[in-house]
């Protein structure tokens, strides 16, 4: 059955209206993170402390979940003067192909402060030893300084009872994980310390410009590189801040961009959890196919209304769930559904109930999901979700224009368009008769 406007604003009204309070609760948990790594600085100044969370605070107030937040504390290093290299197969983490991400920091010279840090390491390109930044050791510095700024916090009166909970910092995990109160909520800070080095900006494959971005956003969220702690010997490059980058400058556009992501993780959240123990899909998971929507509708025209822009996610996100693949934004050849947990037939039938009958799910309520299990998929739908996933015209703006026609949300005027639909339309009908 199908939605009225009034049904998608209202239930959107009621997630914007947490997102202050949201916010609120962020940043007075912030300041009591700030004021550990002041104290970490003033023990180590080689870690910095960082004011400009403004990205960190604006995901918190987007999603749904109590997801943990992650925090990187930049290192004082010449990331410039460090090389890249190949980590050994077996000092790869589980999860990462070599040379996938993941690598070795090789420090120039010696007298460069970072002795402490370093160790000599077995790398593919050298066939021998090079001197490294360790993140074991860096990781492992950091513990300690936090610990102790966390003393002298409670010695001086600067934390008050229940204001903080650093029991998991005793878990041997690639990041440090503290429980910190912000308002009556406890929001977990996961603390990463990060090498920042200048890259060559990304280009993606098939993309001469910003397209559906704003002018320059590309080059400026990923001409930094980011290299976080992957293993206890090696280090793998983070798209985290480069990706709440591009969502910010999303922020920017005029559209309902960024409300249909708020819409689709509250469902997330409330109608698409699965049973404990199940992983499910993540708020990461719906901003990368956010990122998708931008490039392969491009046009300002798919955005002007609520319902549309919802939709425009939801046939990638069907599509997705359907081939079992989703590809990171910026790394196309990751897939972000590997290696993980997730019963994504279960997760299909959910998404595909509330792309055919929306009003049912537009409804805040607390105890079970809404059933999904008595509703019938519409087969030509179905039938076009499923196509080959190695053909790439299954993977551009006719394929999912067809996908919107089908759901009935399809309203472009843009004659180029439409006959570019029509055709892989034909081809679909001629291959697959």
């Amino acid at each position: 059955m199908a939605a009225s406007a009034s049904h998608w604003h209202s239930y959107l009204g009621v997630i914007v209206s947490r997102e202050r309070q949201r916010l609120e609760h962020f940043q007075q948990a912030e300041d009591i993170l700030l004021t550990l790594l002041e104290g970490v600085h003033a023990r180590e100044p080689r870690f910095l402390v960082d004011y400009a969370r403004n990205l960190e605070a604006f995901e918190f107030a987007l999603c749904a979940s109590e997801d943990a937040v992650t925090m990187e504390v930049p290192l004082r290093i010449d990331g410039d003067a460090l090389r890249v290299l190949a980590c050994q197969p077996g000092d790869t983490p589980a999860g990462h192909r070599p040379g996938l991400g993941t690598c070795c920091l090789e420090v120039p010279s010696p007298g460069t402060d970072l002795e402490d840090w370093t160790s000599t390491v077995d790398v593919m390109e050298r066939g021998g030893g090079a001197e490294c930044l360790v993140p074991g050791k860096v990781l492992q510095h950091l513990k300690e300084l936090l610990v102790s700024a966390i003393v002298c916090c409670q010695r001086r009166f600067l934390l008050q009872p229940g204001d903080l909970n650093a029991e998991n910092l005793q878990e041997d995990a690639m990041e440090l994980s503290l429980l910190i109160r912000g308002g009556w909520k406890t929001i977990r800070f996961d603390i990463v310390p990060v090498v920042r080095r200048r890259q060559e900006p990304l280009w993606l494959k098939g993309q001469q410009s910003d397209r559906g971005f704003p002018k320059g956003s590309l080059r400026k969220a990923t001409e930094e590189a980011h290299f976080v702690p992957a293993s206890p010997h090696c280090w793998r490059s983070s798209t985290h801040l480069p990706i709440l980058k591009l969502l910010q400058a999303v922020d920017m556009l005029k559209g309902s961009h960024l409300d249909s992501l708020r819409l689709l993780d509250q469902l997330r959240v409330q109608d698409w959890e699965e049973e404990a123990g199940k992983g499910g899909l993540t708020f990461n998971h719906l901003k990368m196919v956010l990122l998708w929507s931008m490039e392969l509708f491009p046009s300002p025209e798919d955005w002007q209304d609520l319902e549309g822009s919802v939709y425009r996610l939801l046939v990638i996100l069907l599509r997705c769930l359907a081939t079992q693949h989703l590809p990171h934004f910026l790394h196309p050849e990751e897939n972000l559904f590997q290696g993980e947990a997730l019963d994504l037939t279960s997760l299909y039938r959910k998404v595909e109930s509330f792309a055919q009958d929306p009003r049912r799910f537009l409804c805040f309520h607390f105890g079970l999901p809404a059933r999904t299990d008595s509703w019938q998929a519409d087969p030509s739908t179905r039938a076009l979700l499923h196509l080959p996933a190695e053909d790439r015209s299954y993977w551009d703006t006719a394929y999912f224009d067809i996908l919107l026609s089908q759901f009935q949300v399809y309203q472009i005027q843009d004659s180029t368009r439409r006959s570019a639909m029509s055709q892989l339309l034909s081809k679909i009908r001629r291959v697959n008769p």
